[in-house]
Order: C-alpha cells, then sequence, then structure tokens
C-alpha cells in the first residue's frame, strides 16, 4: 500500500504537521498514529490541565511501541517550530536542560507527531522550576497484590488527607497502582516536599501496617502496597493525567473520583474509552487548581517524626548524596563498615 500523505492540521492558532499517519503505534490493538495524535486532541482540556506550564520528559516512540524507545529531557536546538515553548530544568547533578513546557494544545500534538507515547511532566511550573507546586502520592503494588489492595491502600490516603483539611486528586497509573495529587502552594524546594511527603507516607503507614509500607528496599515490604516519597525527589516524574501507557492495551492513566475508584479497573481506560468517558462526564481534576495547600503542617509532621528518631530515608540511585541521608545500604547486606550501628 502506499504510504498516507501527511496532513496539516491548524490547532490553537498554530499549524502542526502529521507525518505517516497510518504507521502502527500500537500493534496489537492496530493503533496508528493519527490514533494517537486524535486521542491528545479528543482529551485537550484534561491533559493541558495536567501539563500546562511544566516542563516536561517525552517518552518517545518513533517507530511504535515495538521498536526503539528514549526519553527525550532535551528539545534540540534545530528543526523545532518557532512557537514551541520550553523551560530550563535543573538535575541533581546540577546540569540542566531546555525541556518541552506545553502552553496549549498544539505542544501536546507535535509532541504527538514526534512519536511521544508517554508524557512526564515535573511537578512544578516553569516560573518556578525550583519549587514543586504538585504534591504526588504513588501508591505502588508489590507482587501478588490487587488493584483492590491499591484502592484500599488510597483509601487510607484519602483519610489522612482529609485530617488535614485538604483535597486530593486519584488516578490509575494505567497499570496496577494508584496515583493521588495534591496542588500545593510553590513555596518549598524539592527537598523539603520531599520530606514533607516522607512524613505523609509514613502518617499513612502508622494506620495500617500491615497493608500499606514506606519501606524503600523491596527485601523489607513484603506483600504490602509501596509509598513511593522518592517520587517527589527532584528529577522523578509520573506520566500525567490523560497520558497513554507503553503497554499493548494503550491504557491511560485516568482521573477518577474517589467514589469510583473502589469500582473502577486499570484497563476500563483506553485510547478507545477515555474520550468518550470525558465527553460524557467531563474531568474529575476539573478542581484541582482551585486551592493550594499550605506544606506547613507536614513539615511539623517531618520534626515531631525526627524527635522520635526517624529521620530521612535513602534517595534514588541517580542522586548524589544528601545531607541528613542514611547509607544506601540494602539491610541484608549492611555491617559496620558501611552502616552505623
Amino acid at each position: 500500500m502506499p504510504k498516507a500523505a501527511a496532513e496539516e492540521h491548524q490547532i490553537a492558532g498554530h499549524t502542526v504537521r502529521l507525518s505517516s499517519p497510518d504507521k502502527i503505534v500500537f500493534a496489537e490493538r492496530g493503533y496508528t498514529k493519527r490514533d494517537v495524535f486524535e486521542y491528545y486532541l479528543a482529551v485537550g482540556d484534561g491533559i493541558l490541565r495536567a501539563l500546562r506550564d511544566r516542563p516536561t520528559t517525552l517518552q518517545r516512540f518513533p517507530d511504535g511501541l515495538d521498536g526503539e524507545t528514549f526519553f527525550q529531557k532535551r528539545i534540540p536546538a534545530r528543526g523545532v517550530p518557532e512557537w514551541v515553548t520550553t523551560a530550563q530544568i535543573r538535575f541533581p547533578s546540577m546540569r540542566t536542560a531546555d525541556e518541552l513546557c506545553p502552553a496549549d494544545l498544539a505542544h501536546v500534538a507535535w509532541a504527538a507527531q514526534m512519536g511521544t507515547v508517554v508524557f512526564h511532566p515535573w511537578p512544578v511550573r516553569a516560573a518556578a522550576p525550583d519549587h514543586p507546586d504538585e504534591l504526588r502520592i504513588d501508591l505502588d503494588p508489590q507482587p501478588g497484590l490487587g488493584f483492590g489492595d491499591v484502592t484500599a491502600a488510597a483509601g487510607v490516603v484519602r483519610e489522612v488527607l482529609a485530617d488535614l483539611g485538604w483535597v486530593g486528586f486519584p488516578k490509575t497509573s494505567g497499570g496496577r497502582g494508584v496515583h493521588v495529587y495534591v496542588r500545593i502552594a510553590p513555596r518549598w524546594d524539592f527537598v523539603q516536599v520531599r520530606r514533607a511527603a516522607i512524613a505523609l507516607a509514613r502518617e499513612v503507614e502508622r494506620r495500617n501496617p500491615s497493608a500499606i509500607t514506606t519501606a524503600w528496599w523491596k527485601e523489607e515490604r513484603g506483600d504490602r502496597v509501596f509509598l513511593d516519597f522518592n517520587q517527589m525527589a527532584r528529577d522523578r516524574t509520573i506520566a500525567c493525567a490523560y497520558s497513554l501507557r507503553a503497554n499493548p492495551r494503550a491504557t491511560v492513566s485516568t482521573p477518577v473520583t474517589w467514589d469510583e475508584l473502589t469500582r473502577v479497573e486499570p484497563d476500563d481506560f483506553d485510547l478507545r474509552t477515555v474520550p468518550k468517558r470525558i465527553a460524557e462526564i467531563g474531568d474529575p481534576h476539573a478542581a484541582i487548581d482551585d486551592v493550594a495547600h499550605d506544606l506547613t503542617p507536614l513539615l511539623e509532621w517531618v520534626e515531631r517524626d525526627e524527635r522520635a528518631g526517624l529521620g530521612d530515608l535513602p534517595y534514588p540511585p541517580d542522586h548524589p548524596k544528601m545531607p541528613g541521608e542514611p547509607p544506601r545500604v540494602q539491610p541484608s547486606k549492611k555491617n559496620p563498615a558501611n552502616w552505623e550501628a
């Protein structure tokens, strides 16, 4: 068959070219590059709410999911439309990069044209790239657990947030996990926000320690849901709301209401079903920007935990050693040479 001709689309006042629209991206479902492109246009308001003004890493699959993939953190200096906006971010090494920073839906469409399947925004805005405005709570089930175990743990997160007087917004991860987002005022740096995330996770763990854990080392987690506090470390990102996921089913990380969370399954939400859902019920995260919470109560919990002997926890392995961080040695390998008694 002859190759399908490139198309031009007018989106948000810009011309966006779609080349090779019939290229297969999700082979198992037969979804094409045009399907991905049209999906992101269909969920435009929702994904822009998640991406607008956020430096964003692009997970690209130029030849579809069966081909090679890479994470693009730097927008090239050449060959990019002049209207594309970027924002500079700093990695833990303190090196910098100019990442895509979507200002409108044309930016999302352009990224889809470039083979982007998954969007990974930072929890910051371009105006304050060192001060997160989004507290992300990542609930990660350990092997053998089901989605129901994760939603039960998310219910405990909801209880703790309610005690704080905070509003959390849950979404499926697109896999077996759940993410809960809370908007915060962008007044604190990554170190402070990560410590606040640890304090919140520890409080959740206290309420059901047999089912929920903050243990960084896998050998200590058992069959519990892990609250991944390191998702708030600098340069750690999560697939955003309404992002497709890179799996054969073309699932979507989908916002849900708290009441829905216990009734849905991750596979309910995919490239075909989510546009229909958002057209029928709107976006459950529509009010996420209405309130930016004060992080102070969680920072007070940090101080309370420190007085009880609970300090910092290990950073991801690609981070430089941080002040107050315990040794990065898994417990089964600790000895007097690498672990203080």
